[in-house]
């Protein structure tokens, strides 16, 4: 690929690193749930294996601080999603940064 073929794009050059920041959104949707269900899971089942009720409550405290953690940057994520899509369309001369944001 040529140098110009590269700036030529919708994004002005930056094609490259807006797929990157789209591609690493969709890693981070996919990969805090999993990783919330197995920390929790790891957690509560060394709780209850100890059965001990203030190891149970300490893990539950433990997993509901890992749940508004990850519902914030889950969160987060889809907003900075929404908003970029919502200034790509929001105004007029910013038709080829839609089409890079929705097409990356």
């Amino acid at each position: 690929m040529e140098i110009f073929q590269i700036l030529d794009d919708a994004c002005g050059g930056l094609g490259p690193v807006v797929a990157v920041i789209k591609g690493a959104f969709n890693i981070i949707r996919i990969a805090v749930p999993i990783i919330l269900i197995i920390m929790g899971s790891i957690d509560l089942g060394k709780a209850v294996l100890a059965s001990d009720d203030k190891e149970i409550k300490a893990a539950t405290s433990k997993l509901v601080k890992r749940a508004i953690a990850a519902a914030a940057v889950f969160f987060v994520v889809t907003i900075v999603d929404v908003v970029m899509g919502l200034v790509a369309k929001g105004v007029e001369d910013t038709q080829d940064w839609a089409q890079c944001w929705n097409n990356s």
